[in-house]
């Protein structure tokens, strides 16, 4: 059985019930791997390359909510410079590749592009599954190109192939982003403070 299993009546009970599952949720999520993802991250913008991001429906405002955060963010108060590309936001390669080509061909294609060594990929699909996810991760890996992949449901072929998987045990979409889009934030946030004078960062918002 997934949630919801059962049919509620008022949005007050069906409101707990659901935030319980986030919480459960991100609770689920491997410690460790977000210090691997961590790591990664930061050796790529330490050495001024790019992190490129894809990701599907729900999926891809993830994917380009992550250039704001991670581009913009990281770089208030610390020396990093990042460079963050998401491949979901070029409406015109996208729609020009699937039209051409194929759609799972829209996230490969660009990276055959642009990508370089020393680059690394982060890739967010709740099933892990998504034809175009799984065929940009294949290619990142074959080329030497570190991949991050946010997963949920059983993980799917992107948690077989990426460098770091992290995982989110659940079975329902909307829980399964919700705590994407937070790992995602936290992500940035971490970075972003591990970068800064404690002085500094006790005077901030984040």
């Amino acid at each position: 059985m997934s949630f919801p299993d059962e049919k509620f009546s008022s949005i007050g009970p069906f409101t707990d019930a659901y935030f319980e599952q986030v919480m459960a949720a991100a609770r689920s999520v491997s410690r460790s791997k977000l210090q691997e993802a961590s790591d990664l991250l930061t050796r790529v913008h330490r050495g001024g390359r790019t992190v490129f991001s894809c990701g599907n429906g729900g999926s891809a405002a993830i994917a380009n909510h992550l250039v704001c955060d991670h581009c913009k963010l990281i770089q208030t108060d610390t020396e990093l410079k990042p460079r963050i590309v998401s491949l979901s936001t070029t409406v015109e390669m996208i729609t020009a590749i699937a039209n051409d080509i194929a759609y799972d061909e829209v996230f490969r294609y660009q990276l055959r592009s642009m990508a370089r060594a020393g680059d690394a990929l982060v890739t967010v699909s709740s099933s892990g599954n998504s034809e175009n996810i799984v065929a940009a991760a294949r290619w990142a890996k074959e080329h030497g190109i570190p991949v991050v992949s946010m997963t949920g449901f059983n993980g799917g072929r992107s948690a077989e192939i990426a460098d770091v998987n992290l995982h989110v045990q659940a079975d329902n979409y909307g829980v399964i982003e919700d705590v994407h889009q937070s790992l995602m934030h936290l992500l940035a946030q971490y970075i972003r403070q591990s970068h800064m004078d404690e002085a500094v960062i006790r005077e901030r918002k984040f």
